[in-house]
């Protein structure tokens, strides 16, 4: 069985589920068998970009990706805000307010570091067990309590007369169709995600994407190991500590070490 990292350029309208299934059935192909696959954290079949996919053994770090900060780049188009609060859902507000590249760089530090925000009702969380989305396609209103998220850094890229793409390094749990939902707000104003792209997530960027061409062209014969990152490729952003063969001994049974010049944890 394969171990590694296949980081896929998730092409626009693939979930996220479905790239799994990819990856499974690109293995079948070339004969790798029954492969255990997993993803480093979930994307909108709206969004494309960085989606890493755990196989064998790297199916165990799949948590911590999941908690790791992402970089995205998105654009909030103004004038309009839809239930969804991106292209796919149907306008509910609107406003003739279009605010200028430098009214929006104004309020974005209002938005940098820890800050509240509310979950969009259109998400997978999950409400008395059931999703969110599927309440809310049912007409039913739903409301999610605000979450603590943290904004690392947030910057303009590119303005027009109606829009703004704007680039963010976030922690986890944080939604951007939200954040794009209040920076409009902030700027008295409505405004959707009409484009949302993932730049990087974990250790893992755009450098070592590929795309969904080049993962089906295992599946023909290619070698897996063309576009299979090593396992420790997920981890190489942790700290590290060098032991002897004695010490690594020590630490596989459980053992406490002493005389390391570092504090406990």
């Amino acid at each position: 069985m394969p171990h590694g990292w296949i980081i896929l350029d998730k092409p626009l309208g693939l979930g996220s589920t479905q790239a799994v299934g990819a990856v499974k059935r690109v293995c079948r192909e070339a004969g790798r068998g029954k492969v255990k696959v997993g993803h480093g954290g979930t994307l909108d079949p709206l969004a494309t970009g960085v989606l890493p996919i755990a196989l064998g053994e790297a199916t165990k770090l799949c948590g911590r990706m999941l908690d790791a900060s992402k970089t995205y780049a998105f654009t909030i188009e103004f004038g309009a805000q839809t239930d969804t609060l991106d292209l796919e859902g149907k306008i509910i507000a609107e406003s003739p307010v279009r605010p200028t590249r430098s009214e929006v760089e104004a309020v974005l530090p209002r938005f940098t570091g820890p800050i509240e925000q509310v979950p969009p009702a259109y998400s997978a969380l999950k409400v008395d067990g059931e999703r969110a989305y599927d309440l809310a396609r049912k007409g039913e209103a739903v409301e999610l309590k605000s979450r603590s998220v943290t904004i690392h850094a947030l910057e303009a890229s590119v303005a027009d007369a109606t829009s703004v793409t704007l680039i963010a390094t976030v922690s986890k749990g944080t939604y951007i169709r939200s954040l794009a939902r209040d920076i409009a707000l902030a700027l008295g104003t409505v405004g959707h995600v009409t484009m949302l792209r993932r730049l990087k997530a974990g250790p893992f960027d755009l450098s070592q994407a590929i795309s969904l061409d080049k993962l089906n062209e295992v599946g023909r014969g290619a070698p897996l190991e063309n576009v299979l990152l090593p396992l420790e490729a997920g981890l190489v952003d942790i700290p590290a500590l060098n032991l002897s063969p004695e010490q690594a001994s020590m630490v596989r049974q459980g053992r406490v070490l002493t005389g390391l010049p570092h504090t406990d944890g």
